[in-house]
C-alpha cells in the first residue's frame, strides 16, 4: 500500500523485451538501497516486483496487461518516472490509500502555471471507469501522485498543483497528449459495490451514508 507522497524520481535507463514480456531498469539515489528483492514500489502510480537491485537502480518485469493498460505504453529509455517506497506499518498517511492498481489511463490536457502565481493547474481527461469515482474535492491519483479535484467538467478534471509537487514528481517532463496512470478513490469502488447489492441484502441508504460521515 501506498499514499501517493513521491519519494524520488527516478529514470528508465533500459527496457529489454522478452517475447510478450517486459523488464525494465530505473536508476534512482536513494530508492534502490531502501529496497530488497521482492520489495514493492510503485512506479508511477503502478504497483511493481523489484528484483536485481544495485545500489543504483533496480528492475522489474513487465506482463502485457500492465503495459498496455497503464501509462507505461509510452515509456522509452530515459524517460522519468515517479517512485514511492511501499508504507510502513508506523508510517503517516501522507496523502490517501494508494494500492498501486491503475484503474484508467487518461489523457494530459495541460499543465500550465496559474497567472501571477507560483502554483500550476493540471487538467486531465479522465476515462469513464475513473470518471464516476471521481468527485469535487474528492482524492485522485494521476501518475502516483495523490491529488484533489479542484474542478470537475465530466470528464475533464483539473487539480491545482504546488510548486513543490512540480518540482519532487515528473510533472514537468509531461507533454500534452501524454498518456497518465489513473487510480479511483478505493472507498467510492467499496461504496459502489454495497449499493448494488439486492434490496432484500442491503439496508444501506444514501442518508445513512451522509449520517455515517460519506
Amino acid at each position: 500500500m501506498f499514499t501517493g507522497i513521491i519519494e524520488e524520481v527516478g529514470r528508465v535507463t533500459r527496457i529489454a523485451e522478452n517475447g510478450e514480456n517486459r523488464h525494465i531498469t530505473i536508476t534512482a539515489e536513494r530508492t534502490p538501497k531502501e529496497l530488497k528483492t521482492g520489495d514493492s514500489v510503485a512506479v508511477s502510480g503502478v504497483c511493481l516486483t523489484a528484483v536485481d537491485i544495485t545500489p543504483n537502480s533496480f528492475s522489474a518485469d513487465l506482463a502485457p496487461e500492465t503495459w498496455m493498460r497503464t501509462s507505461f505504453s509510452r515509456l522509452r529509455e530515459g524517460v522519468l518516472v515517479n517512485l514511492e517506497l511501499s508504507m510502513k506499518a508506523d508510517g503517516r498517511f501522507g496523502g490517501h490509500i494508494v494500492q498501486g492498481h491503475v484503474d484508467g489511463v487518461g489523457k494530459l490536457i495541460t499543465l500550465e502555471r496559474i497567472a501571477d502565481s507560483d502554483n500550476w493547474w493540471l487538467q486531465v481527461e479522465l476515462p469513464t471507469d475513473v470518471e464516476k469515482y471521481t468527485v469535487f474535492k474528492g482524492s485522485i491519483c494521476i501518475e502516483g501522485i495523490s491529488l484533489t479535484v479542484a474542478e470537475l467538467d465530466g470528464v475533464h478534471c483539473a487539480v491545482a498543483i504546488i510548486p513543490h509537487t512540480v518540482e519532487s514528481t515528473h510533472l514537468k517532463s509531461l507533454k500534452p497528449g501524454d498518456l497518465v496512470n489513473l487510480e479511483a478513490d478505493l472507498i467510492a469502488k467499496y461504496v459502489e459495490k454495497i449499493m448494488k447489492r439486492e434490496p432484500q441484502e442491503n439496508s444501506l441508504t444514501i442518508e445513512e451514508l451522509v449520517r455515517q460521515g460519506f
